[in-house]
């Protein structure tokens, strides 16, 4: 089974940007599908990427503007934003085991979550 810890979340303006981290401990990372997904208050929690080897997914609102890449060899997924809105205020959570990229934007699809981290972002 394997940990997750998010980190880099803050407080910008909007135009901004921030990474996003998220470290992985206890089990082979590498074998994972591993997402990044938002829940701002009042809202269901929702996909923002996904990545397993060299397939990557984004949701629209995303695209253009977030990178996931992940680094097998420090165990570390990560999730780069540009151009953020405040639209894009959320906690946003690092997710592993996904098990199909047809729905890889379903939380309940995937098995280990880490606690989160805020990204707060003001016109």
């Amino acid at each position: 089974q394997v940990q997750l810890v998010e980190s880099g979340g803050d407080s910008v303006q909007a135009g901004g940007s921030l990474r996003l981290s998220c470290a992985a401990s206890g089990s082979t990372f590498s074998n994972y599908m591993m997402g990044w997904f938002r829940q701002a208050p009042g809202k269901e929690r929702e996909g923002v990427a996904a990545i397993v080897t060299v397939w990557r997914s984004y949701a629209d609102s995303v695209k253009g503007r977030f990178t996931i890449s992940r680094d097998n060899a420090k165990n570390t997924l990560y999730l780069q934003m540009n151009n953020l809105e405040p639209e894009d205020s959320a906690m946003y959570y690092c997710a592993a085991g996904g098990s199909s990229m047809f729905t890889w934007d379903r939380p309940a699809r995937y098995n280990t979550w880490g606690q989160g981290t805020q990204v707060t972002v003001s016109s």
